[in-house]
């Protein structure tokens, strides 16, 4: 012990005040458990003699203390001066200390070269009319995110923004970077921080384009959430996390994270091979600001948007081979439709309008829209009163999703996986998408391909979504030489689901798409593999739009 205590003290695990203090109590029972073992050694003196001295003072006087006895000191000693060691972390100086174990890191990088093509014609066709690609698709978000668009043309003989539908955009370079923080508080609680990159703050994408001028990227905080399992069957997770329910790109992206509060249940049944699940999330999607109308003395009550999902499923293991997993998902999007607003006088100094805040706060392409503004006119030059709109969505959005998977194996030892997904908006009513613009020209797209003055009998929309796709393979390359070769089809009408949250790469995003995919990946080493993939998209209805996209990428994960 003593040789202990003094290393300890040489290599600065011990501190020299904590060490002479173990070293002197050591020294000091070893002193005496040496004059204890020498008077047992010493020869019996007779019953009847006198001692030959007299005690002095400062003598001790030792009792005999057994083996046994002197054994149980020592461990006990040992033990604490172990457990001391353990907790000061200087038993052991190499090893890291406990609270660390508990701490998590994880995060992935990707690295892509994306390529667009459009079909841009350019020699008119026989009928006079532009061939390829429409060049009219008005940028809806845009005009949203700023002070509307003033579609009076004697006020305003600008273009509203338009996206591009024609020039290629070749060798984008562009990146994804994403690192997590988790920490188990215990058995049962786990909280969790993620930042990832992102060209801005959309909700489908944390990829970054590259260039700017060499300017430093953006991070954004991905996810922030505390979870707590009440036992091995039910979970409950809060704050900005991954998406709980099971579902495919089509329906939301795989880069889009829920904020609100989630219930998961997974219980299997005993010696069935089958475990059933359940989640429930509150979702909030968008609060109205406190002060709308800003620059009004009477605002607005509160109009929040929700989305409550609610979903059950089944996954049953058939045998080594088979496995099979089913879900029924119910996506109810509460306030999310535009409104039109009571009549509004802009031009006598008014700054918004009631429904102003029904606009979405984000949006792609494909969903129907609807003016929001019903806008005075000045009764001393009516013709010529500016008319700034927003729009907003025409359809209610009550989305029943299916989700089929089935994992199995091909020639004996590779993996097959077949994905079906259909959905369709159980509260899409055109009759009342059309009572609800109100204007004679309230709804503004998704009209006929060739219709220069639309009216009711050229619009076109649809609420069913389906996608099919399959992977051969590995479908999460891992190791070293693991591969997957992947193709699918997917069609989404334009009201099927709202256009925000899914895939941002097919077709840009959005609804209004059908189109094919293709794509392979191979591993070149532990969690590191590369990417390629082909994207030919086309428009359901209305204008024509083809889009082809091409995705190269290197992808690592740590």
């Amino acid at each position: 012990m003593v040789r202990l205590i003094r290393g300890l003290i040489q290599s600065g695990a011990l501190s020299k005040d904590v060490g002479e203090a173990l070293l002197a109590q050591a020294q000091t029972e070893a002193m005496a458990l040496q004059k204890l073992e020498h008077q047992a050694t010493a020869p019996a003196a007779a019953p009847a003699q006198a001692p030959a001295t007299a005690p002095q003072p400062g003598d001790v006087r030792v009792p005999y203390i057994s083996q046994t006895v002197r054994d149980e000191i020592r461990n006990e000693l040992k033990g604490e001066v172990l457990a001391q060691a353990k907790a000061e972390g200087w038993a052991a100086p190499n090893e890291a200390p406990e609270w660390t174990k508990r701490i998590h890191i994880e995060g992935d990088v990707r690295v892509r070269s994306e390529s667009r093509f459009f079909d841009g014609g350019t020699t008119l066709n026989p009928d006079g009319t532009m061939p390829g690609n429409s060049n009219i698709e008005v940028d809806w978000g845009a005009i949203n995110k700023g002070s509307g668009y003033d579609v009076n043309q004697n006020t305003n003989l600008q273009l509203p923004p338009l996206i591009n539908t024609r020039q290629d955009r070749r060798n984008l370079l562009r990146v994804r970077a994403r690192l997590g923080v988790l920490a188990d508080l215990s058995e049962n609680t786990q909280v969790g921080v993620r930042l990832a990159s992102g060209s801005d703050d959309s909700p489908v994408s944390t990829t970054q384009t590259l260039g700017g001028g060499l300017d430093k990227k953006n991070l954004w905080l991905d996810q922030v959430y505390a979870s707590y399992r009440f036992n091995d069957w039910l979970k409950v997770i809060g704050g900005r996390f991954g998406n709980p329910f099971m579902s495919t790109d089509m329906v939301f992206s795989g880069d889009l994270n829920f904020d609100g509060v989630a219930a998961r249940v997974d219980r299997p049944l005993e010696g069935t091979g089958v475990s059933v699940f359940g989640t429930l999330g509150f979702i909030p999607l968008e609060y109205l600001s406190d002060s709308f109308p800003s620059q009004e003395q009477n605002k607005e009550p509160s109009h929040d948007k929700w989305l409550l999902g609610a979903q059950v499923g089944a996954n049953w293991k058939i045998d080594d081979g088979n496995r099979v997993i089913g879900a029924a998902a119910f996506y109810d999007y509460s306030n999310i439709s535009g409104r039109l607003s009571d009549p509004c006088s802009l031009y006598s100094g008014a700054t918004s309008c009631n429904t102003d805040w029904t606009r979405p706060a984000f949006m792609q392409r494909g969903n129907t829209l609807m003016m929001l503004r019903n806008i005075a006119l000045n009764p001393l030059d009516p013709a010529n009163t500016p008319m700034p709109q927003y729009v907003g969505l025409a359809s209610k959005f009550q989305v029943l999703d299916l989700n089929l998977r089935w994992d199995t194996k091909v020639m004996g030892k590779y993996g097959l996986r077949l994905d079906l997904n259909y959905a369709r908006n159980l509260a899409y009513d055109e009759d009342e998408m059309f009572r609800r613009a109100g204007l004679a020209d309230g709804i503004v797209n998704n009209y006929g391909k060739t219709a220069s003055n639309p009216t009711r009998a050229d619009f076109r929309s649809g609420p069913n979504a389906y996608m099919i796709q399959a992977t051969f393979g590995n479908p999460t390359p891992s190791a070293r030489g693991d591969w997957n070769l992947l193709a699918g089809y997917k069609r989404i009408e334009p009201d099927a689901l709202p256009d925000a949250y899914n895939d941002s790469s097919f077709h840009g995003g959005g609804t209004n798409a059908r189109g094919y995919f293709l794509g392979a990946s191979y591993a070149v080493d532990k969690n590191a593999w590369f990417t390629g993939r082909w994207l030919g998209t086309k428009e359901v209805y209305g204008p024509p739009v083809s889009i082809d996209t091409l995705q190269v990428e290197f992808n690592a994960r740590f």
